[in-house]
């Protein structure tokens, strides 16, 4: 389709702006819902595997329950809780299980720097801790086996946790004080600020505001009573060979058995979450792709109506060109390239007011927007081919006018 073809097309349509206009809005809402419910899409599938790395797309999560005092001491009658031991049973019994991480919280009575007195909660964690976590050191260091074989006062600090305590100072080198311990910062956690609280009924975004002890410094230094479990959480990383929920329903079996059925811990399987949270992603695609496609037909009726609407008024131009030679073709052509005109302008047009449309969404409803070139290309290919697809009828039909009827027309 060459290049005059396409002007003689914009002339044309100009001639009948608000004709021409009214057709574009079906097209340009079309697109326009496509675009922002692919920009919307994206995004959410980005921000679920960001937050669910927080849980470790390859960890199976074991966490103790909270459970009522006197309901617990009838527990303890038949379970010891959550222990070191379960997860060295958990590293020989579960298919694929790579390492294991451990934490116990520390009841905080007072946490000092200076006159700065914060609430915060304190952990004892393994090493391994910050990799199945996927926590970063910002500054300073995370814990060394010298620090865990010297029962080391260390400390690494969540940054916002850091930021409460020492402002813009640096924290890396000053001694804190947690309860009656006084402890040495060594690092600082990079900020993650998650921007939501829980994933899938999960909190997130915690660790910015917590402090971390070596397991080995805190099992030592800090007094825990005998009914507590021994640990409040296990993180078992997969090698990723190895299907996560098989793994679950291994450890499941073997907390059941080891804790005689006492139902004092929560499985939680992040991959699971993840499935979770697509499927219902992929619901919400269906429903708007299914009210982008209407708009879009919607749009594609106009641009056939208004086609249909050209040829009844242009007879006799079209009369006259046949008569001096212009093939059927050319005259397909033509209104085809009127089609173009507008299946294009709306695309386009449609892609910004999608745009626009994903952002507000997303700044009103606290939602992710991501853009991939395909989405955009998909938007605007099926904005083309329903224009073109509703525009071969009209052309065709102008294409068969008598030139001799047609120029007797009053049209």
């Amino acid at each position: 389709m060459n290049r005059a073809l396409l002007i003689e097309a914009v002339v044309e349509l100009k001639r009948r702006k608000l004709r021409t206009g009214l057709t574009l809005l079906g097209m340009i809402f079309g697109v326009a819902a496509i675009v922002a419910m692919l920009a919307v899409g994206e995004g959410s599938k980005r921000e679920a595997l960001r937050l669910v790395a927080e849980l470790g797309l390859n960890n199976v999560l074991l966490e103790s329950k909270q459970i009522a005092a006197e309901k617990l001491k009838d527990i303890r009658t038949r379970s010891l809780g959550l222990s070191a031991a379960d997860a060295n049973a958990a590293m020989a019994v579960v298919p694929g299980a790579q390492s294991v991480a451990l934490r116990k919280e520390i009841k905080v009575d007072q946490l000092v720097y200076g006159i700065n007195i914060v609430a915060a909660r304190a952990f004892a964690i393994s090493r391994s801790y910050a990799e199945h976590g996927g926590l970063l050191v910002s500054n300073g260091r995370w814990f060394v086996q010298e620090d865990s074989d010297t029962l080391a006062p260390v400390c690494v600090l969540g940054a916002r946790l850091a930021k409460s305590l020492f402002g813009d100072k640096d924290p890396v080198g000053e001694r804190i004080k947690l309860n009656h311990t006084w402890l040495e910062v060594v690092g600082v956690l990079t900020d993650r600020s998650a921007g939501k609280a829980e994933f899938e009924g999960v909190k997130l975004g915690l660790d910015d505001e917590r402090l971390f002890v070596p397991w080995e410094s805190g099992r030592a230094r800090f007094l825990f009573t005998q009914i507590e479990d021994e640990v409040d959480g296990i993180s078992l990383r997969l090698d990723g060979k190895n299907s996560p929920d098989i793994a679950a329903k291994v450890l499941q079996t073997l907390i059941e058995q080891r804790h005689a059925n006492a139902d004092d811990t929560n499985l939680i399987v992040p991959m699971g979450l993840y499935r979770q949270n697509q499927q219902t992603q992929r619901i919400f695609t269906i429903v708007m792709s299914s009210i982008a496609a209407v708009s879009l037909l919607v749009g594609g009726i106009g641009i056939m109506n208004i086609m249909l609407a050209n040829v009844l008024e242009r007879r006799r131009e079209i009369g006259l060109k046949r008569a001096l030679g212009a093939r059927r073709r050319d005259v397909v052509e033509q209104f085809l390239a009127e089609a173009l005109v507008i299946a294009v302008t709306g695309a386009l047009m449609g892609v910004v007011l999608g745009a626009i449309a994903a952002y507000s969404i997303a700044t009103l409803a606290g939602w992710s927007v991501a853009w991939s070139p395909i989405s955009l290309f998909i938007a605007v290919s099926m904005c083309i081919a329903v224009g073109l697809t509703f525009g071969v009828f009209p052309a065709k039909q102008a294409s068969r006018l008598d030139p001799i009827a047609a120029l007797r027309s009053d049209g």
